[in-house]
């Protein structure tokens, strides 16, 4: 039996919508963190990431979960992603996320399977699937052996593309 390729797949704005979670935000919530971490020259809101709970209010990203689902049935399949430092809600966060989603026992595609470091670079695998270079994204793809498949960005720019580019290299 030949063994399942390894796939690491990232939470944030690739399995869920970012954007949905700042939408749900209480107002006075989102002026206290303006009032204590201020603005950008556009007036944008800093450090959003930041607000506690703000991950747990997240909606997925469209095709998303049943995309993974089918993902981890080809790829020995786990999800790779970052929490804000400065934001320790969102580590628990990301779990309840999943659980949620995913289901929380051992039929669950992503049963203990969420691996949160800001070293990307430092897992062995086959692809990662991730929206930005950051936290080690850039480097895994530099490996002879690995490629970083930049979600969002062209020939990528959403899982009805990736799905089927991955399927096609299990």
């Amino acid at each position: 039996m030949t063994e399942k390729k390894i796939l690491y797949i990232d939470m944030d704005n690739v399995i869920v919508d970012f954007k949905t979670g700042i939408e749900r935000l209480p107002a006075k919530v989102l002026q206290q963190h303006i009032e204590t971490y201020g603005a950008d020259k556009d007036g944008n809101p800093k450090d959003l990431d930041d607000i506690p709970g703000i991950f747990s209010l997240m909606e997925p990203l469209p095709n998303a979960i049943e995309s993974i689902t089918e993902l981890a049935g080809l790829f020995d399949t786990y999800v790779l992603s970052s929490s804000p430092w400065n934001n320790p809600t969102a580590w628990s966060d990301k779990v309840r996320w999943i659980q949620l989603h995913f289901g929380q026992g051992e039929n669950s595609p992503l049963y203990k399977r969420l691996i949160l470091s800001h070293h990307k670079n430092l897992n062995d695998g086959h692809f990662l699937v991730d929206d930005r270079l950051k936290n080690g994204a850039e480097e895994f793809g530099l490996r002879g052996h690995s490629e970083h498949i930049h979600f969002g960005q062209e020939n990528f720019e959403n899982w009805t593309k990736v799905l089927p580019y991955l399927r096609e290299r299990a």
